[in-house]
C-alpha cells in the first residue's frame, strides 16, 4: 500500500448521504455528510430525486476535500455503498426517467396480495432462488408495479440502477450493476447474478433487456470522468470500483468477512448475519442472503426497525430531557442514565420492537406483526419502559441469532454500538462476546476496502478486512445478568407467537377503518 494515498468512500442512505475520507491503514480520517428529501406522494410510498442525491454527494464529496485539504491527486480510488434494490432508471441520455424508489417503499403490497391469490405458494419459489423474504421494495416487484400503473416510463428508460450504480454510473458513465445487488432483486443468490425464472414468474421478461451487466463488487469499472471531475473535485482517470450493498459493504467495514464470522449491524434496521463459505437456505422463508465479494455469503435475520425504537421512545416519553439537551449526545447520555434506573428485566416490562408497518420478515415473517409493551401495571415508571425498549431490540436480535446459530462473538457496528450501555444489554441477552470496532463509517469503510482490493493493494478482501481492523472495546456477558434475561426471553418469544392471531385480526379491523394500519 503507498503511504501517501488515500480511498474514498461513499454511503447513500435512505435520506443522508456520506463522504469518508480512510488513509492506507484504514484509518478514518474525516467524514461529511449531507441530507436528501425524502419525498412520500402517498401513504407508505417512498422515493427521492436522483438529481438531487447526486448534488448532494458531489456537495459532500468537495466539503471533505477542503476540510481534509488533501489534494485529489492523493485520492487513489473510490468505492461506493448504498441502500439497496429499489428502483433507478435512465434514459438513453443517462437522465433520470422519474423519482428513485426506495426499498422500504410499499406501494407493491396489493401487488403482492394479488400475485399469492394468483399462486399461493409463489413467494416460496422466489425464495428457493434467492433465499431471501421478497420485501415490497425489492427491484422486481416494483418493475412489476410500474409496467401496470407507469408503463410509459419502462418504455422511456434505457437501464435500472439500483441506489449506488447510479452513483457509479454518474462518476464513469459505467452502466452496470454489481453481484451483492443482482442477486437479490430477487435473483439466483446461487450463481450471484440475475435469476431468469423470477422474470417470468412475476410477468416482466419484457423488460428484462434494463438490467445492466453484472460485475463483480470489487472491479474497477471505470474512471472519473473529465465530467465528473469538474463537479466533484476529483481528478479525471480516478479509479472508480462498482462497490457493493449498504448491507455487505458494512459487513465488510466492520472486518466480519471470512466463514464463521459474525456481525450486527444497528441502525435503522438492524441486521444480524453469519459469514457462511456456501449460500443456505434455512431457515425456509425467513431472513435474507446476500453475496459477499469473491466466494462468501452473508445469512441475515434482520429487524425492520432497530434504533428508531429509542428514538420513537423519547419522543413518547422524554420532552424533559429533550429540552435541556444541548446534543443528541447528551439527549442519549440522559436517556442511558433514566433507563440504567430500572434493573435487568425491567421490572418485568417486554418489549417487542416491531415498528415497522411492513411487519417482520425474520425470524419469522408476518406483515401485520406491530411493536407493543407487555406487562405494565401501576407501579412502572418510564425509566422502566425505556430499558425494556433497549432489551427488546436485545432480544431480537438474540431472536434473529438463534434462527441460524448463535455466535460466540460479534461485530457490533451502527449507531446503537456508540451506547457502551446498550452494547452491554445486547452481550448479556445473547450471552455472546460483543466487539466493537474503531470507526463509524463502516459503510463507507468496507466500499473504501473494496476499491483498494481494486488496485490491487490487496489480493483479496479478508486480507484487507484483517489489515485494516482496529478494535476499541469489548464487552462480555455477565452470566448472572444472562439468566434474568433468559427468563425474560421465554417469555417474549411465547408472546410474539401467541400474539400472530391478534395482529392479524387487528390489521383488518384497522384496514376496514380510518385508522392508519
Amino acid at each position: 500500500m503507498k503511504s501517501q494515498e488515500y480511498l474514498l468512500g461513499v454511503d447513500v442512505g435512505i435520506s443522508v448521504t456520506k463522504a469518508a475520507l480512510f488513509d492506507s491503514s484504514g484509518t478514518e480520517i474525516q467524514t461529511v455528510s449531507r441530507k436528501t428529501t425524502l419525498i412520500s406522494p402517498q401513504p407508505g410510498w417512498a422515493e427521492v430525486s436522483m438529481t438531487e442525491m447526486w448534488e448532494m454527494t458531489v456537495a459532500a464529496m468537495r466539503e471533505l476535500l477542503e476540510l481534509t485539504r488533501i489534494k485529489s491527486s492523493q485520492i487513489a480510488g473510490v468505492g461506493v455503498t448504498g441502500n439497496m434494490v429499489g428502483v433507478w432508471l435512465i434514459d438513453a441520455q443517462g437522465r433520470p426517467v422519474r423519482k428513485a424508489i426506495l426499498v422500504c417503499d410499499n406501494r407493491t403490497r396489493p401487488l403482492f396480495e394479488q400475485l399469492i391469490r394468483q399462486q399461493s405458494d409463489i413467494l416460496h419459489q422466489i425464495y428457493c432462488f434467492s433465499g431471501c423474504v421478497m420485501e415490497f421494495g425489492c427491484t422486481l416487484p416494483l418493475i412489476r408495479w410500474l409496467a401496470d400503473h407507469e408503463p410509459d416510463s419502462l418504455r422511456k428508460a434505457h437501464a435500472v440502477f439500483c441506489c449506488k450504480d447510479w452513483l457509479c454510473y454518474q462518476l464513469t458513465s459505467s452502466i452496470h450493476l454489481d453481484y451483492t445487488e443482482a442477486s437479490v432483486l430477487p435473483g439466483d443468490n446461487r450463481q450471484r447474478t440475475y435469476s431468469e425464472p423470477l422474470f417470468d414468474l412475476l410477468g416482466i421478461s419484457q423488460w428484462r433487456r434494463l438490467l445492466p451487466r453484472v460485475v463483480a463488487s470489487e472491479q474497477v469499472v471505470g474512471t472519473v470522468t473529465p465530467h465528473a471531475a469538474v463537479f466533484t473535485g476529483l481528478q479525471a482517470g480516478t479509479p472508480v470500483v462498482a462497490g457493493a450493498g449498504d448491507v455487505p459493504s458494512s459487513t465488510i467495514g466492520a472486518g466480519a468477512v471470512e466463514p464463521g464470522l459474525a456481525c450486527t449491524v444497528l441502525g435503522t434496521t438492524c441486521h444480524n448475519s453469519f459469514v457462511i463459505p456456501q449460500p443456505s437456505f434455512e431457515p425456509p422463508d425467513v431472513g435474507l442472503l446476500f453475496a459477499l465479494p469473491e466466494s462468501s455469503w452473508l445469512r441475515t435475520m434482520v429487524n425492520l426497525t432497530g434504533t428508531p425504537n429509542l428514538d420513537w421512545a423519547i419522543e413518547q416519553f422524554c420532552g424533559l430531557e429533550a429540552s435541556h439537551a444541548v446534543s443528541r449526545r447528551e439527549l442519549f447520555d440522559s436517556v442511558q442514565r433514566l433507563a440504567q434506573q430500572s434493573p435487568p428485566g425491567a421490572n418485568g416490562v417486554i418489549y417487542h420492537p416491531y415498528l415497522n408497518p411492513v411487519g417482520v420478515i425474520a425470524p419469522f415473517v408476518e406483515p401485520t406483526a406491530r411493536a407493543q409493551f407487555f406487562g405494565i401495571k401501576n407501579s412502572h415508571k418510564r425509566h422502566d419502559l425505556l430499558r425494556a425498549v433497549y432489551e427488546g431490540v436485545a432480544l431480537a436480535i438474540r431472536d434473529c441469532y438463534d434462527a441460524i446459530g448463535m455466535p460466540e462473538e460479534i461485530h457490533l457496528v451502527g449507531g446503537g454500538a456508540q451506547s457502551e450501555f446498550w452494547c452491554q444489554i445486547i452481550a448479556d441477552c445473547t450471552g455472546s462476546r460483543i466487539v466493537i470496532p474503531n470507526g463509524s463509517e463502516f459503510g463507507a469503510k468496507g466500499a473504501a476496502l473494496l476499491a483498494a482490493v481494486g488496485l490491487h493493494w490487496f489480493d483479496n478482501i479478508a486480507e484487507a478486512a484483517r489489515a485494516t481492523i482496529s478494535i476499541g472495546r469489548t464487552y462480555q456477558p455477565y452470566p448472572d445478568v444472562k439468566a434474568v434475561y433468559d427468563a425474560v426471553y421465554a417469555t417474549y418469544c411465547q408472546l410474539r407467537t401467541d400474539l400472530r392471531r391478534s395482529w392479524q385480526l387487528q390489521h383488518a379491523f384497522t384496514a376496514k377503518s380510518d385508522f392508519s394500519p
